[in-house]
C-alpha cells in the first residue's frame, strides 16, 4: 500500500509568497502545494529591527526544507514592491552559507501573491513558475552531481575501509533501515534516484516505503529529471544512489 504523504508525490521546491507584513512558506510538492508556516511582520517595514526579525524568522522556516535537501526556493512578491528582493538582500547579507558548497540554495524570483492556496494555485499552474522550477532545478542538480562525483572519489580513495556511494535498492535499504550509527559506519545523508527510475521501479511499494522511511529519518531524497547532467549521470549508476557521508 503506497502512504498517504506519497499522494501528494515529492517534494520539488519551496515557494515562499512575501507581502507588505506577511510570508506564507510553502512546500510545493510534484502533485500538491502545502503551507508550511505563515509568518507576520510585528511592527511596520519602516521598523528596521522588525523587517530584520521578519526576514530571520522565514530563514528560521527555511532552515527545514534545507536540512532535507530540498535547496530550490521561489520568492513570488506583488507586482511593483520591493518585498521580495529587500527579503533577498537580507539573505545575501546575513546568510552567505546559503550560497556557498555544494550544498548551497537556488533562489528564484516571480511575480505574484502567494498567501491563499487559491493564489499559489494560480502562480504554480503559470509558466513563469515552471520555467522558475526548471531553471532552479537545473543548478540545483549540478549541485548533486558535484556531491556525487566527490562521494564517488572519495568511495575509489578509500574503498578498502568504506563505501560512500551505494548503487542498488538492496544497499539502500540495508544503510537507511539498518543501525549504522550504532555501530560507527557512515551515514546515509541523500537518496537520490531519477524520475524515471521511480516510474519504472517495478518494486514500487519498497521504493515507496524506503523514500518514506529516508525522509522520517531525516534523510535527503531528492528526485532527479534524468535529462539533467546529474540525471544522466545516475543513469550510468543504475538511476539510484544513495550517498554516506
Amino acid at each position: 500500500m503506497v502512504s498517504k504523504s506519497y499522494r501528494r508525490g515529492y517534494p520539488v521546491a519551496v515557494l515562499v509568497g512575501v507581502e507588505q507584513s506577511t510570508v506564507a512558506i510553502w512546500r510545493i510538492y510534484s502533485q500538491v502545494a502545502k503551507l508550511e508556516k505563515s509568518v507576520h511582520l510585528e511592527g511596520g517595514r519602516s521598523n528596521a529591527k522588525a523587517v530584520y526579525s521578519f526576514h530571520e524568522a522565514v530563514i528560521n522556516v527555511l532552515r527545514l526544507s534545507l536540512k532535507e535537501g530540498v535547496k530550490s526556493i521561489i520568492v513570488a512578491a506583488p507586482q511593483k514592491t520591493s518585498y521580495s528582493q529587500d527579503f533577498l538582500s537580507h539573505v545575501k547579507e546575513h546568510h552567505q552559507w546559503l550560497f556557498q558548497g555544494v550544498n548551497k540554495a537556488s533562489f528564484k524570483q516571480i511575480i505574484g501573491s502567494a498567501i491563499t492556496q487559491a493564489q499559489v494555485g494560480n502562480i504554480t499552474s503559470s509558466n513563469e513558475f515552471k520555467q522558475s522550477i526548471t531553471d532552479s532545478a537545473f543548478e540545483e542538480t549540478e549541485n548533486l552531481r558535484e556531491l556525487l562525483e566527490k562521494r564517488l572519489n572519495t568511495t575509489t580513495r578509500l574503498s578498502s575501509l568504506a563505501s560512500f556511494v551505494l548503487f542498488s535498492l538492496e544497499e539502500a535499504e540495508d544503510a537507511i533501515y539498518g543501525s549504522q550509527e550504532a555501530l560507527g559506519k557512515p551515514m546515509p545523508e541523500y537518496l537520490l534516484l531519477t524520475d524515471n527510475y521511480l516510474l519504472s521501479e517495478k518494486r514500487k511499494g519498497r521504493l515507496n516505503r524506503l523514500m518514506q522511511i529516508a525522509q522520517n529519518k531525516k534523510i535527503k531524497t531528492r528526485i532527479v529529471n534524468k535529462e539533467s547532467p546529474a540525471g544522466a549521470r545516475l543513469n550510468q549508476l543504475g538511476g539510484l544512489v544513495c550517498l554516506l557521508k
